[in-house]
């Protein structure tokens, strides 16, 4: 396995829309290989999650794992480690919540974004096996965040009061 380089907000990338993968793609070596070397990646970073385009890949996969005690996110739920090809969002509510998010790809900024409380993700997982998920709370933060990033969009894009925008350390000093 290896490291790969993050992408970070301004680099073109960033803001293309990912496509999906074929069943048979996914069964590929290459592909099994990256999602590897996608979750390594993610651990190495601290991340809750990240997305195959934020590391030069515009295709439709993400990983996400929070473990107890993760030093970026101590607030978040644990969520076991999940992968995510070609995943689709449903919000199941008109309920919303704001919570502040940071970025891999947005180094040291963390602001306020309002996302959909209850959703359901359809996805398949690594080996093309079809997964129906219902999440809430700040669990559903995650996946949205995740997902947002496969069609060219960052947390940056949600946030609707720019007054609330922070850098990690006065975030953990005055918001936390």
């Amino acid at each position: 396995m290896s490291l790969l380089r993050i992408a970070e907000v301004g680099h073109p990338i960033l803001r293309q829309v990912a496509r999906p993968l074929s069943l048979d793609e996914l069964r590929e070596e290459r592909w099994q290989k990256f999602i590897d070397d996608l979750v390594e990646t993610m651990h190495d970073a601290d991340g809750a999650g990240l997305a195959a385009i934020q590391v030069y890949e515009p295709v439709r996969i993400c990983a996400i794992e929070i473990k107890p005690n993760n030093p970026r996110y101590p607030e978040k739920v644990p969520i076991p480690l999940t992968i995510l090809v070609n995943p689709v969002i449903t919000p199941l509510s008109d309920r919303t919540f704001a919570s502040y998010e940071g970025c891999l790809s947005v180094p040291n900024l963390r602001g306020i974004v309002n996302r959909h409380a209850d959703i359901r993700v359809d996805f398949w997982d690594r080996h093309g096996a079809p997964h129906t998920r219902t999440v809430s709370g700040i669990e559903a933060v995650t996946y949205q965040h995740e997902c947002d990033h496969l069609d060219g969009k960052l947390f940056l894009d949600r946030v609707t009061d720019t007054t609330t925008l922070t850098t990690w350390t006065n975030y953990a000093r005055h918001h936390r």
